[in-house]
């Protein structure tokens, strides 16, 4: 199987992006809203499903549905091996060295709280700090406050420019041998910063820093290459990498995994439990308490197939074009501010419209059929910084065109109409 979508990525590699074939492969995009086509440009929050990923749920629910790893019959050995054949897909989806290294969780959230509470809980003590971003979304931001609070150290904030991004050399100013761990986004969800995490990783290694990774938004967006990247942990949510909600990954090197003791307790993490004592599991099974979710796991295998044949360099180089396209059109656009103009972009075209609410914004794009999110988007430190309460959000996926930016042009215009 892994060698056919292998091969259809090498044969798609070279031919040209056929964004309608792609549309076609995703039932909800042919539907009406307020009686308008849908314009979808809300990838950001969460990505539309392919055809294939929702088959494979319903493949699961009709013809494999039975509890994994401790049953010997065949529906239950069935059921564990895609969904480990999963755990392998997402392995090669992110080059890391074993399968082990993938912990399944519920997204990216419970993942960075898994490295909280257990990574914390063995390394971090009083006077010691932690260092995330100005540009973090909130479950990169609220893990490390409660860390903080429980064990007296000190969350460390890098600062950004007006353009929206990292300041490095204050970040490296931050770095001594207090800091037990450096957390921050790969791409910003509310300003689509990409964040030159190849040169944060560097200079944490430099003084024997370990680094997470939130990948929630880069991931559906650019190749990631953990061992390329060097970090010492990656988080992802299955859901915006058109898998299904609930599901999502932890990657971690192996020697920070072992290191690291459980933070639930129940069935599939031990080994042997007595009233005296509990041996615990082998990873990934250490970190994945109770009975997971099975067709969530099957069907992210499934999504990061379809990724993958499709290819993430081709996904990324359509996606800036539309970026590119979008920048210039929504910004000629009088009364239009963008919000975050870093050089380095993916995906997000955050903005405000003169004394219009990004609210009412998006409720009027809402009447035309067109998507968007509106609001401080779990990022309110960042809005902080730019002086607003709110953002009006458009967010793009490769299965967006120029017609629906177009649109979306048009649908500012009409707002701008509504409340001069």
């Amino acid at each position: 199987m892994q060698a056919a979508v292998e091969a259809e990525a090498t044969q798609t590699a070279h031919a040209p992006f056929d964004v309608e074939r792609i549309r076609a492969e995703f039932p909800i995009l042919t539907q009406q809203v307020h009686g308008k086509p849908l314009v979808y440009l809300d990838n950001a929050a969460t990505a539309q499903k392919p055809q294939v990923v929702i088959d494979a749920l319903e493949r699961y629910y009709t013809e494999q549905n039975a509890n994994i790893h401790r049953g010997v019959h065949y529906l239950s050995q069935l059921a564990t091996r895609e969904y480990e054949d999963a755990r392998v897909k997402i392995q090669r989806f992110l080059n890391a060295a074993e399968a082990h290294e993938i912990i399944f969780t519920r997204g990216t959230t419970e993942s960075i709280n898994l490295v909280a509470l257990s990574f914390g809980r063995k390394f971090v003590q009083a006077g010691d700090e932690i260092i995330i971003s100005t540009l973090e979304h909130h479950s990169n931001i609220v893990p490390w406050q409660m860390l903080c609070e429980q064990t007296g150290a000190t969350l460390r904030v890098i600062p950004i420019n007006d353009a929206g991004e990292l300041l490095l050399d204050e970040y490296e100013r931050m770095l001594n041998p207090k800091v037990k761990l450096v957390a921050v986004a790969h791409l910003s969800n509310a300003l689509g910063t990409l964040n030159p995490v190849q040169r944060i990783i560097e200079l944490a290694h430099a003084q024997d820093i370990p680094v997470l990774l939130d990948g929630a938004q880069a991931a559906p967006h650019i190749k990631v290459d953990v061992r390329e990247l060097d970090c010492d942990f990656y988080a992802l949510s299955g859901h915006k990498l058109c898998g299904p909600t609930g599901i999502g990954v932890l990657y971690g090197k192996s020697r920070w995994l072992e290191a690291m003791p459980p933070v639930f307790g129940g069935g599939d993490m031990i080994a042997s439990v007595t009233f005296e004592k509990t041996t615990y599991n082998t990873l990934p099974h250490k970190l994945e308490a109770g009975t997971p979710h099975i067709e969530g796991g099957i069907g992210l295998g499934v999504a990061v197939d379809y990724l993958t044949g499709i290819g993430l360099d081709r996904i990324a180089a359509y996606e800036h074009e539309l970026l590119e396209y979008a920048t210039e059109l929504i910004g000629s656009i009088p009364g239009v501010t963008l919000v975050g103009t870093a050089r380095e972009k993916a995906s997000v075209l955050s903005f405000t419209i003169d004394n219009i609410h990004p609210h009412d914004i998006g409720t009027i794009l809402d009447q035309e059929g067109i998507a968007i999110r509106a609001g401080h988007h779990c990022a309110q430190p960042v809005m902080k910084r730019f002086g607003v309460p709110a953002t009006a959000r458009a967010s793009f996926a490769f299965y967006n065109t120029k017609a629906e930016i177009d649109a979306l042009a048009v649908g500012i215009q009409k707002a701008i109409e509504v409340f001069s």
